[in-house]
């Protein structure tokens, strides 16, 4: 099992990266500017909109001395500043997962796959 643990003085508490993942993956989708999580095709190279249940796939946590490190793949919705949406997905989500894990984030990087127009 992979995950992020931290040591109380009640014991250890794990937390499986995809619980991580799953609610970064929610806090995302919910700023601004972002349209959902990209999924990148190995065999083809094609990126594609992520559905909700499988919004995890386009992000990847890793643990590097306790502290985290997220990876988002996500597409953008067409005609708004990139330099925004990403600011404001970055504050976000490192307010809310630190919160919500109690574990600091070292670094977020943002990998923008797509662009999208919105209906």
């Amino acid at each position: 099992m992979k995950g992020s643990s931290m040591n109380t003085h009640m014991g250890k508490i794990v937390v499986h990266n995809e619980v991580i993942a799953q609610y970064a993956g929610s806090v995302a989708v919910e700023c601004f500017g972002i349209v959902g999580m990209a999924g990148v095709s190995v065999k083809d190279g094609l990126v594609k909109l992520l559905r909700k249940d499988s919004i995890t796939r386009g992000i990847s946590v890793t643990l590097r001395q306790n502290r985290l490190i997220l990876d988002f793949h996500v597409i953008v919705a067409y005609g708004v500043s990139i330099l925004a949406v990403t600011d404001n997905l970055i504050s976000n989500v490192k307010y809310k997962v630190e919160e919500f894990t109690g574990i600091q984030i070292e670094k977020i990087n943002i990998y923008v796959d797509g662009v999208r127009v919105i209906d």
